[in-house]
């Protein structure tokens, strides 16, 4: 039963290049979506690829939200209809809020656009993205203060990575310190997204705040220790963490009056972007970073031809996270346990380059014996899931079909989803109490690909392999 003829939700996807907004009407049927690429639209901040690179070439965001209402409100979207809204953002970007800057937050005059209003809001103004490397020093020091590498993976989910908010924030301390210290509240991208539109801070939720190299994963709140040993006065400055499907409040009084949002129009906790996926991106990865390319006989080389250099790096992404996958215990193919998960997502962020140049691939053809795993199956999902190619070799590194939703802007949708099963009244209830059952009329993955014949005997050889040099490359790099 639809929520209401005129009900509508919306998500919103604060990625790194462009914002975008999907509404969906109370069928769960998408009839609006719009967006805002801030390189061609925004060509005043002078942004490359969404961010601003700085010479350490490591360095980084932009505003776009006044810009995409606009729109909406131009196409004549009635915004009066939103019962709720949700979203997501890039993961591990930080915003630090200037003192005073709640006071604003709480006083937006609907007269003037969010960008001028926020002039003079944030301490650190160019605040770094997942983009920014630079914080090897900090992530020594953390796994240091918590007793190595290990113990902070057993409290947070991951040793320290350098694009983790807790190193870049222990970074902006080391480097920033008055900024710092005139900081009173530090946001994820995801809670900056959501206080805009509740006119106050909003929480981080479990999900998003769980990479940061900062949680307690078992207890879902701040680890003291790693908060020490990251910068004083942390806690106060990140606030409470909250669920991810929790209802933070109504929309403010500034997009009531500006936009037409109806008072009672709830925002729902905004994610991570890729926050529903059985393992994050950064966490499925290999052990060690940098450039470790070898010959057939396991020799190390400096470069590979073009087409060689692109297969490597998609076939070492995907072994990697068939090998990560394996090391935590998950079975795939017909001896999993039934009570095992059974569907590995994963999300497809390759860089565009590789996404152009990906047919150069070939792929093996070797036999006809055909030996498909039948209790596995991979979910692709993010942009490169469009590229057949691509999907080819990871069902081929997998030997298990592939299946993807054929649905654009996908991350925005989950978000709408979100929104319409956030409310807690009859309209939810009409719906189902769960969130699959919500979902049970939407867009079921479809098959793309199955592994050709013979991918096993080529890719099951390869994986020991894989896994005999990441570890002979831990072991060099282990101090004398």
């Amino acid at each position: 039963m639809a929520a209401g003829a005129d009900s509508c939700f919306l998500g919103f996807d604060f990625s790194t290049q462009q914002l975008k907004v999907v509404a969906v009407d109370g069928n769960l049927e998408i009839f609006h979506q719009s967006s805002v690429h801030f390189d061609s639209e925004l060509p005043q901040f002078r942004t490359q690829g969404g961010v601003h690179i700085h010479e350490d070439k490591l360095t980084v965001t932009s505003p776009a939200l006044d810009l995409l209402l606009e729109k909406m409100r131009s196409s004549r979207f009635d915004f009066s209809r939103v019962k709720a809204i949700s979203g997501c953002a890039q993961q591990h970007g930080s915003v630090f809020w200037k003192t005073g800057a709640r006071k604003t937050l709480n006083n937006l005059s609907p007269q003037q656009p969010l960008y001028d209003l926020l002039q003079e809001c944030f301490s650190v103004p160019d605040a770094p993205v997942w983009m920014d490397s630079s914080s090897f020093r900090e992530c020594e020091a953390l796994e240091e203060s918590v007793g190595g590498a290990q113990t902070l993976a057993d409290i947070t989910g991951s040793r320290a990575y350098e694009r983790f908010t807790g190193n870049q924030i222990a970074k902006i301390y080391s480097w920033k310190p008055k900024e710092y210290s005139d900081t009173e509240r530090i946001s994820l991208i995801s809670s900056f997204a959501a206080s805009l539109f509740l006119g106050d801070y909003a929480p981080i939720d479990y999900s998003d705040g769980s990479g940061m190299n900062l949680m307690d994963i078992f207890h879902k709140q701040w680890s003291p220790v790693c908060l020490n040993a990251t910068a004083p006065g942390l806690s106060e400055r990140l606030g409470e963490l909250t669920p991810s499907t929790g209802v933070l409040g109504t929309v403010s009084c500034y997009f009531s009056e500006r936009y037409g949002f109806s008072h009672n129009c709830d925002v729902v906790a905004f994610t991570g972007d890729n926050p529903g996926m059985f393992f994050d991106v950064l966490e499925i990865s290999p052990s060690v970073s940098g450039h470790h390319r070898f010959d057939a006989e396991g020799r190390k080389v400096s470069s590979f031809s073009p087409d060689v250099e692109i297969r490597a790096l998609v076939e070492g992404q995907f072994l990697a996270k068939r090998f990560h996958a394996q090391k935590l215990g998950y079975k795939i193919g017909e001896n999993s346990s039934p009570f095992q998960l059974k569907v590995f997502k994963l999300l497809l962020s390759l860089w565009t380059e590789v996404r152009e140049q990906v047919p150069l691939i070939s792929h093996v053809k070797m036999s006809n014996i055909k030996t498909e795993l039948k209790n596995s199956r991979v979910l692709a999902t993010g942009g490169a899931s469009s590229n057949h190619d691509i999907l080819q070799v990871l069902s081929d590194v997998f030997d298990a079909p592939v299946y993807t939703i054929d649905v654009p802007n996908s991350t925005c949708l989950g978000c709408a989803y979100r929104a319409a099963h956030g409310p807690t009244d009859t309209h939810r209830l009409e719906r189902g109490s769960s969130f699959s059952e919500m979902l049970r009329n939407t867009s079921k993955p479809q098959l793309a690909v199955r592994p050709q014949a013979g991918s096993k005997e080529v890719y099951a050889p390869m994986l020991v392999r894989f896994a005999e040099l990441e570890e002979q490359i831990l072991q060099e790099m282990k101090p004398l």
